[in-house]
């Protein structure tokens, strides 16, 4: 018999896999090493994976804070490099200044947070935080444009996303006729 937390570690597995399969074929990844092309698939893998989370849940409160989140981060991280134009470390561009893959990684992490709690954000976190050393890595970024993405994506969540108090769950086992209902709650 599986246990509730290893089922949605594999859900969670799940998602970034698919996030990173999608990232591929629509030709996000185009990347020069091992280390950014993981960067580039893990910027798309871990907000689909917070995503993935609420539609798991059935959580349309949830998801609505997603959308509103992520859309806060992408119009924050765009209105930045606009406005500063710091150079890329790299000399290829204007538009360093704040890293938006940090943004978006550390945006899915931080709302699986704030909406589910720091139990199942810890891995996304880990994963965030590669996903921007691989900006640094790759010479995209510095360390204060990775932080600053960060801050935008953390702050977005952490602003806009509610944490959910109840969690309701229907249990069913039509074999042996078992019926009932599982309520956890945050207090």
């Amino acid at each position: 018999m599986r246990t509730a937390r290893s089922s949605v570690s594999r859900k969670l597995i799940l998602a970034f896999a698919a996030g990173a399969l999608l990232a591929q074929h629509a030709g996000v990844v185009r990347a020069a090493s091992d280390s950014e092309t993981a960067g580039d698939v893990l910027r798309v893998a871990i907000p689909a994976a917070a995503f993935a989370l609420t539609v798991k849940r059935d959580d349309r409160d949830g998801r609505m804070q997603f959308y509103k989140s992520f859309g806060a981060t992408v119009v924050g991280t765009w209105a930045l490099k606009e406005t500063v134009e710091k150079e890329r470390p790299d000399g290829t561009g204007d538009d360093a200044f704040p890293s938006g893959h940090a943004a978006l990684a550390f945006q899915g992490a931080a709302f699986i947070h704030r909406r589910y709690g720091i139990r199942e954000a810890w891995l996304p976190y880990v994963l965030a935080t590669y996903t921007a050393w691989t900006r640094v890595d790759a010479d995209e970024h510095d360390t204060t444009d990775v932080l600053a993405g960060a801050a935008v994506g953390i702050a977005s969540s952490f602003i806009l996303a509610k944490r959910r108090n109840v969690d309701v769950t229907a249990l069913v086992e039509p074999s042996t006729r078992s019926y009932g209902l599982q309520i956890v709650g945050r207090f």
